[in-house]
C-alpha cells in the first residue's frame, strides 16, 4: 500500500463496519444578508456590463437625442405654442422617458443571452433564491438606465428646462422607477424566448407602442376616446407625466397652454395626482417581478 493510501486509509473516518463515511457537509445558512450580497453580485454584473460596453451606450443615446433636436425642432415649426415655449421643452421629459425605455428593455431581455451562453443556468444553480437574482438584474438594469439618462439630462437648458435641484431629483427618482419597471418587463419576456433572434424582433414589437402610447411625443389632451384609453392602459404614460408636470412646474407658462400641452390623468372624471402615478409604476413593478421569478426555472 502506498504512502497516500496509508494517509487515506487513517484519516478517513469509518463506521463500526469499517466503511469509509463520507464527511458530513453542511450548508452555509441563509437569511437577508445572504439574498443582499447575492443581488449585490447581480447587480455588480450588469454595471461592469454597462461601463465596458460604451458603443451601446453611444447608440443607445443617439435615437433620443434625434428625436429631441431634430423632431423637436422640426415639429416645433408646425405645432404652435402660446407663451413662447419651446416645443423641445414638452418635448424633453418624453425623450428622458425614450432614453431609458430602450436601455432598460434590453438590459432585461439579455438574459437570453446569459441562457445561450450558460451563465444562467450557473445562477440558477448556486445556493441564492430565484428573487435575488431577478432583483439584482432589475436594478442593474435601472441603475445603467438611469445613469444613461443623466447624459440627456445634462442638455435639459438646451431644450428650455431650467437646472433645479428639485426638479433634478424628482425626474431621476421617475425615471429609476420607469427603468426598473421596464427592466422586468424585459426578464419576464427573456423567461420564455429561448433564442436571441426571437429577442429583437419581440423586443421592438413591445417598445414602439409603449413608447407611441405613452404620450412622450404628443399630448394627451382632446385625443379620441380609443386612443385616450389606450394611453391610460399603457404603464409607461404614468413614469412620463409625471415628468412633465414637473418640467411644466418649474417654468413660466399660462394655465391655458400647460392645459393644452400638460393636461391631468383622470379616471372615470377624477385627477389622479402624481404620487399616484408613480405607485401604479411601483406596483406593476412589483407584479412583474414576482411574475418573472414565478416563471424562471431552476433547470434552465
Amino acid at each position: 500500500m502506498s504512502m497516500s493510501e496509508q494517509q487515506t486509509s487513517t484519516s478517513s473516518p469509518r463506521d463500526p463496519g469499517g466503511r469509509i463515511v463520507a464527511p458530513r457537509v453542511e450548508l452555509v445558512a441563509g437569511g437577508f444578508v445572504h439574498e443582499l450580497l447575492a443581488t449585490r453580485v447581480v447587480w455588480r454584473r450588469e454595471m461592469l456590463r454597462f461601463i465596458q460596453d460604451k458603443p451601446r451606450i453611444f447608440a443607445m443615446l443617439l435615437q433620443p437625442l434625434l428625436f429631441l433636436f431634430v423632431m423637436g425642432t422640426g415639429l416645433g415649426s408646425v405645432v404652435s405654442t402660446s407663451d413662447d415655449v419651446d416645443f423641445k421643452t414638452f418635448l424633453f421629459p418624453g425623450v428622458l422617458a425614450m432614453s431609458v425605455l430602450f436601455m432598460a428593455v434590453f438590459a432585461g431581455i439579455s438574459l437570453v443571452w446569459d441562457r445561450e451562453f450558460g451563465f444562467l443556468r450557473e445562477m440558477l444553480v448556486a445556493p441564492i433564491s430565484k428573487a435575488a437574482i431577478i432583483v439584482g438584474k432589475c436594478v442593474g438594469g435601472a441603475t445603467s438606465a438611469t445613469l444613461q439618462a443623466c447624459i440627456v439630462l445634462a442638455l435639459a437648458p438646451l431644450a428650455g428646462v431650467p437646472y433645479s435641484v428639485t426638479l433634478i431629483l424628482m425626474l431621476l427618482v421617475c425615471l429609476f422607477l420607469g427603468s426598473m419597471m421596464l427592466t422586468s418587463l424585459g426578464v419576464v419576456l427573456s423567461a420564455r424566448i429561448k433564442t436571441i433572434q426571437a429577442a429583437m424582433p419581440m423586443t421592438q414589437m413591445l417598445i414602439m407602442p409603449m413608447m407611441f402610447l405613452s404620450g412622450a411625443l404628443f399630448p394627451l389632451a382632446n385625443l379620441p376616446t380609443w386612443l385616450s384609453v389606450l394611453t391610460k392602459l399603457n404603464p409607461l404614460t404614468y413614469a412620463v407625466q409625471p415628468m412633465r408636470a414637473a418640467v411644466f412646474n418649474h417654468i413660466d407658462v399660462s394655465a391655458e397652454t400647460r392645459a393644452q400641452l400638460d393636461p391631468p390623468i383622470t379616471w372615470w372624471g377624477w385627477e389622479v395626482p402624481e404620487y399616484v402615478q408613480l405607485g401604479v409604476v411601483a406596483v406593476v413593478t412589483l407584479g412583474l417581478i414576482t411574475f418573472a421569478v414565478s416563471l424562471f426555472d431552476r433547470t434552465e
